[in-house]
């Protein structure tokens, strides 16, 4: 089995040259700046009053989301707990989950092809998370094409890759963040060039500060989310293939708003869009201001986690696919699970954007 420090080196040598200053020290004239953000290399990206730190050798993880102007910052930031990012990086940011979440035993099969994960949460001897999260990200462009400003990061997987003995693919999965005037986006795209079909199973374990706001409180704070069912969970965290009922507090979730820490929450649903937009909003109702996180229809369930209902922050996860989806027995309609076949491609985006409540 391949140890997880294998998965820290890049494939190739596509590093840039931190300039070693803080992001506060940045030349917002410049679109793309390189820095360093507690002492790691990072690219900075500025467009408007908008700022974006993303860190491409800590799992290619986007720490920072700030509206500078009325310092707002979005993102759950670990500038000061570098040492515990280092720890549990899936605790700040927006970490890149492929797969996302639990898988029994780190075992499953699809089209007659077996995969063995590492085992990695001995509580539950499941695999969490998957292989990338953690891995150094070759940045593969970046710079400004008139009304947007972007860094694009991939992973190029073939038998070099240590990724490949337990997903044994020849495949890339690249990741474009980009500011406007409107927000950030996220745009993701995975290629299959094996010629077996793959499984593609992607999530984010997004990190929101509560309050993202200065002078606001976590009470001034109410979220929605377009959840549907709630998947019952046994006591190893996956799936039963059941649903259970949304209580009054969830109900509320899905309609009219509701504290992120009115419980503990480490819950999985399946995603009801409204309208065409399947997202979170979450409102600061001292200031009026609602930011709003539009995810793309594929991302087809939702995770809901506050540590503890801890209250500074909490994760809308959006997935492709249900915890375990190719251990359930489901449908693959219902639980998500998606194989490429040989040159096909999947694509999806995400975007980031505030409104007034």
């Amino acid at each position: 089995m391949t140890s997880e420090a294998e998965f820290l080196k890049p494939k190739s040598d596509c590093s840039t040259n931190a300039l070693h200053i803080d992001p506060k020290g940045c030349d917002v004239s410049m679109p793309v700046v390189e820095t360093t953000y507690g002492g790691v290399p990072a690219l900075t990206m500025t467009r408007g009053d908008y700022q974006a730190i993303l860190l491409p050798e800590k799992g290619g993880n986007l720490v920072s989301f700030r509206d500078t102007a009325k310092n707002y910052r979005f993102i759950r930031e670990p500038l000061e707990d570098m040492e515990r990012f280092e720890r549990s990086p899936i605790r700040f940011g927006i970490p890149i989950l492929f797969p996302p979440n639990r898988y029994e035993d780190g075992r499953f099969t699809a089209a007659g092809q077996s995969y063995e994960l590492p085992v990695n949460e001995e509580s539950t001897h499941n695999h969490i998370h998957g292989f990338l999260y953690r891995a150094e990200w070759p940045v593969v462009g970046q710079g400004e094409d008139g009304r947007e400003t972007f860094v694009e990061i991939r992973q190029d997987i073939d038998q070099s890759h240590p990724m490949y003995a337990h997903w044994p693919h020849a495949f890339s999965i690249s990741v474009l963040y980009a500011l406007s005037e409107d927000g950030l986006r996220q745009q993701v795209r995975i290629v299959n060039h094996s010629d077996r079909p793959m499984p593609c199973m992607l999530g984010f374990h997004t990190a929101l500060n509560v309050p993202f706001a200065e002078g606001s409180d976590k009470d001034d704070y109410v979220f929605t989310a377009t959840i549907g069912e709630r998947w019952e969970l046994s006591d190893r965290k996956l799936p039963t293939g059941r649903f259970q009922p949304l209580n009054e507090g969830e109900q509320r979730i899905a309609h009219g708003g509701i504290s992120p820490f009115f419980e503990p929450m480490d819950n999985h649903y399946t995603a009801r869009p409204v309208e065409g937009h399947n997202r979170m909003v979450l409102t600061d109702r001292r200031l009026g201001v609602k930011l709003v996180y539009d995810v793309g229809l594929r991302y087809r369930h939702w995770m809901i986690w506050n540590d503890g209902a801890g209250g500074e922050f909490f994760c809308p996860e959006p997935q492709t696919n249900m915890v375990n989806a190719p251990n359930t027995g489901l449908p693959d309609d219902v639980s998500g699970f998606v194989l490429l076949a040989p040159s096909e491609t999947w694509e999806e985006e995400c975007r980031f954007y505030v409104e007034n409540a």
